[in-house]
C-alpha cells in the first residue's frame, strides 16, 4: 500500500486559533482525507510549539508555571480542531517528552559531527519573533520579520554551521524544482541563497530564557525555538528511537506552512538535516495569506477571523468548503463573510443541496420512498453518466495537483450538470405520462451521482457527505474503484430523506450610515487618539508634486508627517496652523520619510481643507 505523509507547521501556543491556521490544518486534513479515500496509508502530524521567551513571559504575568499555561492554551486549538472534524493521526506538543529526547539527541549528533561551536555573538534581536538579526538585515532599525523594534545584545552562545551548507542548498533546490512549492517561492528561496548565508545562533542562556530544552552539551542554554519547532516532524515519528517506524514514514511527503515561515523551513531545516545525514522532506508548499480588505490579519488591525464565531453561524461544513474552493494554494485570497455567504448559497445551497431535496422528495412521490431500477438507458442518460466519470478522474487529478479549488469546482459542476439533467428529462412530467419506467432510471442516475458526489466531497465536508449518504440510506465504503464505478446504488433500497442539508442563509445586512456606509460602535470611535497641533515647518518632498513634509507639535512632542497636500497649500501657508492629527497610527514609510501620523481634511471632489478650529487651541489638546 502507497503511504502519504503530511504535516502542518505546530503552532505557538500563545496565538489564539485564527483563519490562518484554521486554513492550514484543513488544508492538510483534507488532502490526508483525499490520499486515504484513494487507497493510500496516510500520517497526518500537527501540533504546538510550546517553548520560548514570549510563552515565559505570558506564564509569569499569569502568575502560573510555563508547563500549565501551555496546558490550558492547547485546549484552545483542540477545541477548534474537534469542531473541524480534523482527523489527525498525532498532535505533538513540544513539552512532551518524546520529542525533548529527539531534540537532544539531534544537537547531540550535530555537535559530535562538528556542525555547532560556541562563540560570542553581538548583535539585535526581536523578542516577539525569539530571533537575532545583523545590522544589514534590519529595515529602517526595526524587525525585518514583524517591524517591531528590537534590543541589543551582546552574549556567547552556540552556533550551527549553516553557512557551509548553503552551496549544497543551491544545487539541491535546482536539481530538485519541486522540492520548493509553488515555483514563486521557489524562486524567492533562490534568490535568497544569492546572498552569503550566515551560521544560525541555535541556543539562549538560561538567565535570560529558562522555558525550553536544555542542550545536552551545556545545560546553562536552551534550544532555539525555531530549531526545537521544526525537529517535531521527525520527533513524532521516532527518529533516534524506532528506526522501522520512522523509515516507514520518513520522508514527508508534504510540509504544509504559510509563506511567512518559509526561510526557516526551506533553508534552516534541510541545512540542519542534511548535516545530520537525515534525507530531506520530498515537498514544502508555502500557501498564501487570507486578506481581509486586502491586508494582511495582524491584532494590530484588528482584522483577525476567528474560525470559532463563523462555524457557530455556518456550520463547520461550509466553513472548511468555503476554506479549500476560494484560495488557490500558494496564492493569497481575500475573505470576507459576504463572500462566505454567497458561496454557501450557490454552491451549497442552489447546487449541492437542491438537487439532494429535489431527488428525495421525487423518489417519496414518484416510487414510494424505495430507490427504483434504471430502465434501458438512453443518450441524455449516457451522457450523464460518462461525463460524471470522466469529472471524478479530474477531480482526483485537480487534488494530486494541489488544485483543491479546481477539485471542488468540477464537483460542482456536477450537481449542477445533474440539476440540468431532471429539467432536461423532467420526471414530474413523466409521472404524469404514466412513463414509471423512465422516471425510475432518471431517479436512479440522479441517485447515482449523488453518491459518487459524497464520496467526493467527503474530504471536505466529512459531516454533510455523512448526512447526504444517510439521506440515500448509502453506506459506501471499499477501495477507491469501487466507489466510483457506476452502479453501485442498489434499487428498492428505502430512501428515508431528512433536512435541507444546507438551508438557505439570509445575508445580514448591516444598517447604514451616510453613503450607505456601515455603522461604528462607540468603541471602534474610541480607538482612534485625536489630537490638535500647530505646524511648526512645511516643505515639499523631493520628487514629488503632491507630497509635503510637515513638522508638528503635538503638546510637547514633535511629530513628522507627510501628507498630500501640495496641490492645495503652499507650506507657507501652513506654518503655524492648528490642525486635527490621528496620533496612534503605526507609523509608516513614504518616499524614505517616516509618516507618524495623519492629518484630518474635507474632500468635496475638488479640492482638500484642513479640519481647523474656530478658536485657538493648545497643541496636545485631545478632540473629543
Amino acid at each position: 500500500m502507497d503511504k502519504f505523509y503530511i504535516t502542518t507547521p505546530i503552532y505557538y501556543v500563545n496565538d489564539e486559533p485564527h483563519l490562518g491556521h484554521a486554513y492550514t490544518t484543513v488544508l492538510a486534513d483534507t488532502l490526508a482525507r483525499y490520499h486515504r479515500l484513494f487507497g493510500e496509508e496516510v500520517f497526518f502530524l500537527t501540533g504546538l510549539d510550546e517553548h520560548g521567551q514570549k510563552v515565559q513571559e505570558a506564564a509569569e504575568r499569569r502568575g502560573v508555571p510555563p508547563q500549565q499555561h501551555c496546558d490550558e492554551m492547547a485546549g484552545r486549538f483542540l477545541d477548534l480542531w474537534r469542531k473541524l472534524g480534523i482527523s489527525h493521526d498525532d498532535f505533538l506538543r513540544t513539552t512532551q517528552e518524546r520529542h525533548q529526547r529527539a531534540v537532544q539527541m539531534l544537537l547531540g549528533l550535530l555537535y559530535e559531527k562538528g556542525e555547532i561551536y560556541k562563540a560570542p555573538y553581538e548583535g539585535w534581536y526581536c523578542i516577539p519573533d525569539e530571533r537575532f538579526w545583523t545590522e544589514k538585515d534590519l529595515a529602517d532599525g526595526r524587525c525585518p520579520e514583524c517591524g517591531r523594534s528590537v534590543v541589543r545584545l551582546s552574549e556567547d552562545n552556540y552556533f550551527f554551521r549553516m553557512g557551509r551548507h548553503q552551496e549544497w542548498l543551491v544545487h539541491y533546490i535546482e536539481d530538485h524544482p519541486d522540492f520548493i512549492l509553488p515555483e514563486a517561492r521557489r524562486n524567492e528561496i533562490l534568490g535568497f541563497l544569492r546572498k552569503p548565508l550566515g551560521d544560525l545562533c541555535i541556543s539562549r542562556p538560561k538567565f535570560r530564557l529558562s522555558w525550553g530544552i536544555p542542550l545536552p552539551f551545556d545545560p546553562d542554554y536552551v534550544t532555539y525555538v525555531w530549531v526545537d519547532a521544526l525537529t517535531n516532524y521527525i520527533s513524532a515519528i521516532g527518529v533516534f528511537e524506532d528506526e522501522a517506524r520512522f523509515r516507514k514514514w520518513w520522508p514527508a511527503d508534504f510540509h504544509f506552512i504559510g509563506k511567512d515561515i518559509l526561510t526557516t523551513h526551506a533553508v534552516y531545516w534541510p541545512t540542519m538535516l542534511h548535516a545530520a545525514g537525515i534525507e530531506l522532506p520530498r515537498h514544502i508548499f508555502a500557501h498564501g495569506w487570507w486578506l481581509v480588505d486586502e491586508r494582511k490579519m495582524s491584532k494590530s488591525r484588528g482584522n483577525v477571523v476567528r474560525p470559532l464565531e463563523l462555524i457557530e453561524k455556518y456550520g463547520p461544513d461550509a466553513f472548511r468548503y468555503f476554506l479549500m474552493r476560494d484560495m488557490a494554494p500558494g496564492q493569497d485570497s481575500s475573505f470576507s463573510e459576504e463572500a462566505l455567504v454567497g458561496r454557501y448559497n450557490s454552491d451549497l445551497a442552489n447546487d449541492l443541496g437542491n438537487l439532494l431535496s429535489r431527488v428525495v422528495r421525487m423518489i417519496g412521490q414518484y416510487t414510494g420512498g424505495r430507490l427504483p431500477g434504471p430502465d434501458s438507458e438512453d443518450l441524455t442518460d449516457r451522457e450523464l453518466r460518462e461525463e460524471t466519470l470522466r469529472a471524478v478522474g479530474r477531480v482526483r487529478r485537480h487534488v494530486e495537483a494541489l488544485r483543491l479549488d479546481f477539485a471542488l469546482e468540477e464537483a460542482i459542476e456536477i450537481a449542477r450538470r445533474t440539476n440540468r439533467y431532471l429539467e432536461r428529462t423532467a420526471p414530474w412530467r413523466l409521472y404524469k405520462e404514466g412513463r414509471r419506467e423512465r422516471v425510475g432510471t432518471v431517479l436512479y442516475y440522479a441517485g447515482e451521482v449523488l453518491r459518487i458526489l459524497g464520496d467526493l466531497l467527503g474530504p471536505v465536508m466529512p459531516r454533510k457527505a455523512g448526512d447526504l449518504k444517510s439521506q440515500l440510506d448509502i453506506c459506501s465504503g471499499g477501495a477507491w474503484d469501487e466507489r466510483i464505478r457506476w452502479g453501485v446504488l442498489k434499487p428498492g433500497t428505502e430512501v428515508p430523506g431528512g433536512p435541507p442539508l444546507f438551508p438557505r442563509v439570509r445575508p445580514e445586512v448591516p444598517k447604514q450610515g451616510v453613503a450607505g456606509k456601515a455603522l461604528i460602535t462607540i468603541e471602534d470611535f474610541q480607538k482612534l487618539d485625536l489630537r490638535m497641533a500647530e505646524v511648526v515647518s512645511a516643505e515639499p518632498v523631493p520628487g514629488t508634486q503632491k507630497l509635503l513634509h510637515l513638522e508638528v507639535d503635538i503638546g510637547g512632542e514633535r511629530r513628522q508627517l507627510v501628507a498630500g497636500l501640495a496641490k492645495h497649500y503652499r507650506p507657507e501657508e501652513l506654518v503655524g496652523k492648528s490642525v486635527v492629527v490621528v496620533v496612534n497610527l503605526k507609523p509608516t514609510r513614504i518616499r524614505g520619510i517616516e509618516s507618524q501620523g495623519m492629518l484630518l481634511a474635507a474632500d468635496d471632489g475638488e479640492s482638500l481643507t484642513l479640519l481647523t478650529p474656530d478658536r485657538k487651541v493648545r497643541p496636545g489638546a485631545k478632540v473629543r
